[in-house]
């Protein structure tokens, strides 16, 4: 019989490759480092019985999948399957992002109607920036590569300070300290960034 190890190797590899997902976002899912993953793929380690319960739960397959040979027609299906969940997770995140805008646009509209000033219909255009970086992370950290969500945070965090300051300015105030926030709030997110996982060193 083949050895269960290299089966078990080459269907993670060819699981995530179906999933075009890296073996460090394979890692960062299963809360392991990259290297044990590695290890797993080149037939070196076995993961554990809750480990390859987590990997068939991830790719939405059986254990059975995972712990017998299998064909290359099946993983053909399941890297076409992948590709369209892939893109209809992208156009979900899409048209959620139009739907922030569409809201924006209508709230333009009736602030242009109600509003006494020529600057105050602006301002949901102002805060659909923030609102976009919000639906971005949410689907972000659900679908995609949670690595992007560090960066998604930085962007969101400057754009709030930046919609408070425009709209405090043309309020009358000028509050170019506002921005200092910015600061201690990036470096938390660039530590945050750099954590490491309890199981770093798991084989």
């Amino acid at each position: 019989m083949q050895d269960i190890k290299a089966i078990v190797a080459k269907n993670i590899a060819a699981l995530r490759g179906a999933r075009e997902m890296t073996q460090l976002e394979l890692a960062e899912k299963l809360n392991y480092s990259d290297k044990a993953v590695s290890k797993w793929e080149r037939g070196e380690s076995l993961p554990d019985i809750t480990v390859l319960i987590a990997i068939a739960d991830l790719f939405e397959v059986s254990l059975d999948h995972l712990l017998r040979p299998e064909t290359d027609s099946k993983f053909v299906r399941a890297k076409r399957a992948s590709r369209r969940r892939h893109k209809n997770r992208g156009f979900i995140t899409g048209m959620c992002v139009v739907l922030v805008w569409l809201l924006a646009i209508l709230l333009f509209i009736i602030l242009d109607i109600l509003a006494k000033t020529t600057w105050g219909p602006w301002l949901p255009f102002l805060y659909a920036i923030p609102a976009t970086l919000v639906v971005w992370l949410i689907f972000n950290s659900m679908w995609f590569n949670p690595r992007r969500n560090f960066f998604i945070i930085s962007l969101l965090m400057w754009s709030v300070l930046g919609s408070l300051f425009i709209t405090l300015f043309f309020a009358g105030f000028t509050v170019w300290s506002l921005f200092a926030l910015g600061i201690p709030g990036q470096i938390i997110v660039w530590l945050w960034s750099k954590l490491r996982y309890k199981n770093e060193d798991a084989e």
